[in-house]
């Protein structure tokens, strides 16, 4: 193919994409303002659009579906009550991710289980056991002392849901990089536990 014509379709094609990727984000602040309003059509879409993503998140803490069900369900209640605190910066599914994962937290504490949920991957019984005494609100404010990169990841591979792949390509980061940051962030989080006593 002639080079000048290859770069001609090239870019029609990144035009494309950029109007589908355009048409789609504009479909999706319009459901938004729509759930501002209590339109069921709106919470319908949203609902649909990001169930699946809520539920792969959740089942990394329980495998009861019908405890799975109930959390998820409970989150976008909550979610649609407090759509108004959105303000259309960032991420709309990271958003919802937080509000879902904090309704997960307060299942767990009804339950009087604390965040013993939060049994994370490739990780020693002790980083386990002391992370477990924590609850959404105190891991939020123990987070807020690690470095922003560190924090970022943590939040998005635990409280978000992403995978490290995921988090690679949105940081601009390797995968080994994303595990690092993770590691990292549990053993910071170990040292503040145990300097406050909540980690014996």
């Amino acid at each position: 193919m002639v080079p000048d014509r290859a770069h001609k379709l090239q870019d029609i094609d990144t035009k494309i994409i950029e109007k589908q990727t355009s048409s789609k984000d504009i479909e999706l602040e319009a459901m938004i303002r729509c759930c501002l309003v209590n339109d069921r059509k709106g919470q319908e879409f949203i609902y649909r659009k990001f169930f699946g993503s809520m539920h792969r998140m959740c089942t990394k803490y329980t495998n009861d579906e019908d405890e799975l069900i109930s959390i998820i369900n409970d989150g976008f209640l909550k979610a649609f009550k407090k759509m108004d605190q959105f303000q259309f910066a960032g991420s709309f599914e990271g958003w919802l991710r937080r509000v879902v994962f904090s309704t997960l937290s307060d299942y767990f504490r009804k339950k009087n289980r604390g965040l013993a949920f939060l049994e994370i991957q490739d990780v020693g019984a002790d980083d386990s056991d002391v992370l477990n005494k924590l609850y959404f609100e105190d891991l939020i404010a123990y987070l807020n002392h690690l470095p922003e990169t560190t924090k970022k990841v943590f939040i998005k591979f635990h409280l978000e849901g992403y995978s490290h792949q995921e988090i690679c390509d949105e940081l601009g980061i390797s995968e080994g990089t994303s595990k690092w940051h993770v590691f990292s962030a549990r053993q910071k989080l170990k040292e503040q536990l145990t300097k406050n006593n909540l980690g014996k």
